[in-house]
This record gives structure tokens, sequence and C-alpha cells, in this order.
């Protein structure tokens, strides 16, 4: 029997559709309202593994809904690009400094881990962060940046000015090396050293050759205007959870600097939002990731709350399945994730995606992520938490040839191709619409 047939007895089975929807009433609630009165900002929250970091599957959904119930913006956003490592295609992000980085899957250490699951510093300034939005859909009205303990570290900038400083710089003329001159008269002729000549001239030994010339740096001066530039920081605003700058027209490029009272510069992440009503998706993802990564990190749950969610949905397992974690070892690391989420953001919605079906190495069956998908079933409706049930959906250990043959899964067998993760995206998508119809039918 699949683990669907036996579940039955929690709730019948009807397609491509959500368990144990009802916990998600609040959310609906506010969908329904936003669609009659375009008034609501509805910010959904999917925490994951590298299914999650590359916001393939996420981004789909993240499209999927807003052309649904409106666009509010791309939500959270990071440089996985300072971190060496793949993100989002949607927004650009580079440095004129390196930074230093560390993730979640490593022992933990004091160092900045947070929202994003992966933290990331300087310890000086002189640093400049150039974001550029790709997607004309995602320029933003709102930039928040979220630091460890809402610190003031860091100030946004939009254009730079130019400044001119008047100086004086040495006079330099030039001298046509004569037959037999050597370079030790020649220096003493314009009074300053053999040095200062083969500085000026990139010359590596003191052989010179008639007929050539030279620059000469004299002892005189002669005015000259310096060129500057810095960038102008805006007017930063702040809250319990973030340091704000709100723009009146659509942004698609920032930079983020220095704050001048700051001796540490640790970023955690960065919330767009458009001044419109409707969904924001934010995706949190580190590769290799696992709950129990998660769980180490206190920073990374009082963050979440810089989001204000409105619903978590959770994309864990995989990476767990590789260690041959048992069922009853991963629903214990869950079970301690939502209550950390809990304790931090109240009873929020849940909905737990469970993991898709992939191979251990050598091509043997997974079998520990059909029992992660069977147990967090049975564990549904005591723990309060929805279910899309993704193992199934894409066939279950019985289906991962298929998944082969219409080039849905990668060569691993364990990561899915763009299209793969992109129907993923559409049949959870198609899922959760599904759930909101039926509630809407119900009232």
């Amino acid at each position: 029997m699949s683990s669907k047939i036996e579940s039955a007895a929690i709730e019948p089975y009807a397609g491509n559709h959500i368990y144990n929807a009802k916990v998600l009433e609040n959310v609906f609630k506010k969908l329904q309202e936003n669609e009659s009165q375009s008034n609501q900002k509805i910010k959904i929250v999917h925490i994951g593994d590298s299914h999650i970091q590359g916001d393939l599957m996420t981004n789909e959904i993240r499209k999927n809904l807003q052309k649904k119930f409106g666009n509010a913006g791309r939500g959270l956003v990071f440089p996985y690009q300072l971190a060496k490592t793949n993100g989002s295609y949607n927004e650009r992000f580079s440095s004129n400094k390196t930074w230093q980085s560390y993730r979640n899957i490593y022992p933990t250490k004091n160092n900045p881990v947070g929202l994003s699951g992966i933290g990331l510093w300087r310890d000086d300034a002189g640093f400049a962060v150039q974001m550029n939005i790709k997607d004309a859909a995602y320029k933003f009205n709102s930039i928040h940046i979220i630091t460890p303990q809402n610190q003031n570290m860091f100030d946004l900038a939009i254009s730079s000015q130019t400044n001119i400083i008047q100086g004086t710089e040495r006079k330099v003329v030039t001298h046509k090396i004569k037959k037999g001159e050597v370079i030790s008269t020649i220096a003493d002729k314009y009074n300053i050293s053999v040095a200062e000549i083969k500085r000026a001239n990139q010359l590596k030994s003191d052989n010179i050759r008639a007929g050539r010339t030279l620059k000469i740096p004299t002892n005189e001066t002669k005015p000259r205007n310096f060129k500057s530039s810095e960038f102008v920081p805006l007017n930063l605003e702040s809250d319990s959870f973030s340091h704000y700058y709100k723009s009146e027209k659509p942004l698609d490029k920032i930079y983020l600097i220095p704050n001048k009272n700051a001796s540490k510069y640790e970023l955690n992440g960065i919330v767009l939002e458009r001044d419109a009503s409707g969904v924001t998706y934010s995706g949190i993802g580190v590769n290799g990731a696992k709950f129990s990564d998660y769980n180490k990190y206190p920073l990374f749950f009082e963050q979440l709350k810089a989001l204000h969610p409105d619903l978590f949905v959770f994309s864990l397992g995989t990476n767990e399945s590789y260690d041959h974690m048992e069922a009853s070892g991963y629903i214990k690391q869950l079970r301690q994730f939502i209550k950390n989420i809990k304790e931090q953001n109240g009873n929020i919605s849940i909905i737990v995606m469970t993991p898709p079906p992939s191979l251990l190495k050598a091509r043997k069956p997974n079998i520990y992520v059909q029992d992660y998908a069977k147990s967090i079933i049975e564990i549904a409706e005591t723990d309060g938490f929805a279910v899309w049930d993704l193992y199934d959906e894409f066939g279950g250990m019985n289906g991962i040839q298929n998944l082969k043959t219409e080039k849905l899964i990668g060569p691993d067998w364990v990561h899915y191709s763009k299209k793969g993760y992109e129907k993923q995206g559409n049949l959870f998508t198609e899922a959760f619409l599904k759930a909101y119809d039926n509630f809407k039918l119900r009232k």
C-alpha cells in the first residue's frame, strides 16, 4: 500500500491536494479579503535545502501565486554571490571587497548565522555592495536590512557625488638621452635621485640608451584638481526588526555601504517589497541543510519575525536520508523545528512538503524518504500542520525511472532539473489553490 492509502483514516485521497488544509484558514481568509478589497500583504516563507536555495521551484510558486493574488514584492533576498554559492536569478550582487561567510551546515561557531542560513560579514569598511534587480517585476519601493540584534551596520545609497579637491603635483619634464650620458649624471642635473627617475620610467636597472626619452619629475610643483567620488547615504528609518528605506518610485539598483559609526558589518538578509497588495514569497535554502542545522542557530528563529510571516512551507528531508536517519529521528527534528518557529511566531500556519523521490549512493532505493513521507502525514493532524505530499505526486519509489525518462531528475538521482523543479512548483500551486477554492466553497 502507498502511504496515502495507509493514511486513509486521516483523510481520503482525492488527487493532488493538501492534507489537513483546515489549519490554513487564517491564510485563506487574508487571501480572500485581499481578492475583494486589495488591501492585504500575504507573506509566505519557504524554508529548505539546495532544492530551495536555487530558487527554481520557489520562483515558479511565487510567480503563480502573484499572478493570482497580486505581486507585493520579491521578499527576502541574500547576496549568495558574495558567499561564493548559487542563488536566485532574479537579482545580482557584486562587491569591490571580499566577504567572509559561514553556513548553518557547519559546526556551530560564534559566527552571525541567522535568517538566510548563511552568515556574511566583514571586519572593516571600504566596501560597496551593488544589488541589481534582473526581473523588472521585482523593482522595489522598500528595502529592509536584517542584521544581528538589528544593529545599525549599513547605510544605503542610490547615487554618488563627485567632489573636486584642489591640490598640487610635481611638474614633469622630458629629457632626451645623449650619447655617453648615464643615469646618475641626469639625476644630478635635475637634483633628484636615480631611484626617482627609475620609478617614473619603470626602469629595472641603471642601463639607459641614447636617443630615448626619460620622464623627469622635478622639484617644482603645479596646481591640479583631483576628483573623488563618494556615495550619498539615504535617510534610513528603523523598527524592531530592521533598518529600512522607502522610495516613492520603484528602484532596480541600490548600494549597501558601511555605516560610519559601525566597527563590524554582518548581513543576514535583505527584504524587498512593492507598494502593492498581494503575495511575497521568500525562499530560505542552504545546500546540504537539514532541520537539525537550522535548529542549531537561535538567531535564525529570532530573525524570522522580521519577515512578518503568515505561512511557512518546509522542504527538508533529502539530506537527512543521506545520513540514513530513521524516520523517528527525522520527526523529532521536525517537531523541534516547529517548536522553535512557534516560540517566536505564535501559532502560525505551516505546510510541510514531503521530500521528493531520490536514490541513495550506488543507485539504491531511498526508503528513508518514503518513511519520512508516511510519518509526516501520520502526525499532521495531531501536530496541527498541513502536508503536501511531493513524494507521492512525483510517483514515489516506483516512479523514479519515469522522472529520469522525462528529464525531471538530474544525473545524481537527487537534484532535479530546472524542468523538474518548475513542475514541483506548478503542482504545489495547483494543490494550494484547490485547497483555497474548497475553503471559499465552505464559506
